[in-house]
């Protein structure tokens, strides 16, 4: 599952699963491009292997497009991109009828919305290298239908939808796309969203898994190095759920 020497973009790298990413696959030998609307200058430290951090809203295209320039400009080629930033933590979950117009909306926007720039931004680089490997961060919410979360549900849900259809797509360049639907992970964002309900949050999801003990953001690498490495090229368009043993696809 050697990821050495391959180009790897990291959305939403700034902290939790991304960062974790970074931090790995450039211990790993990857180098990494890690991109966020927070700074990324401690994340491309921990990547190291002279990984760069750039300013990255995967709402705006333009953005997109400079983040994959700057991977091109200081590597030559893009190998992977994993699409990992999303609204989560800042997200207040409630009843589908109560959540805000304006909620709803950031949700689309970041979560389903970034993914499509950023892998709009992408194909260029990868058709000239002969390939790529993009994996969206999807979630256990869109394959189990978490309720109280509506707009974070459909958004993963969507994502899902965008793997399945892009792998077609984008086949014929050698491109694979897939999805990972991790449970919920112990990151800062998972706090932030559970906030005083994260000890009884947890413990639910705990109860519903076959192995049961919280996942941390170590737990995601490996499957993720094994879809952007050469040992998974030809598995694309699939939904890889890390969560424990909750949904058994």
């Amino acid at each position: 599952m050697s990821v050495a020497g391959k180009v790897v973009l990291i959305t939403g790298a700034a902290r939790g699963l991304g960062f974790e990413y970074a931090r790995a696959f450039g211990a790993a030998g990857a180098s990494v491009v890690a991109g966020d609307v927070a700074d990324c200058t401690a994340a491309a430290a921990a990547a190291g292997n002279g990984a760069i951090g750039v300013k990255l809203d995967v709402t705006d295209m333009a953005s997109a497009e400079a983040m994959a320039a700057a991977a091109v400009q200081a590597f030559g080629r893009i190998d992977a991109l994993i699409n990992n930033a999303a609204l989560y933590g800042s997200l207040r979950g409630g009843r589908f009828n109560a959540i805000p117009e304006a909620d709803w909306d950031a949700a689309m926007a970041v979560n389903v919305k970034g993914i499509w720039n950023c892998c709009k931004a992408v194909v260029a680089a990868m058709r000239a290298a002969g390939g790529g490997s993009i994996v969206n961060v999807a979630s256990l919410a869109a394959t189990y239908g978490m309720p109280y979360a509506l707009h974070y549900t459909t958004s993963k849900a969507a994502v899902i939808g965008l793997t399945r259809g892009l792998a077609r797509e984008l086949g014929r360049d050698n491109i694979r796309v897939n999805a990972l639907a991790p449970s919920a992970v112990m990151t800062e964002g998972t706090q932030e969203f559970f906030a005083d309900k994260l000890d009884r949050a947890l413990e639910t999801i705990r109860a519903g898994q076959a192995l049961q003990r919280t996942l941390v953001p170590a737990d995601l690498t490996g499957t993720v190095a094994w879809l952007i490495s050469d040992e998974s090229r030809f598995v694309t368009g699939q939904t890889i759920a890390v969560d424990g043993g909750t949904v058994m696809l």
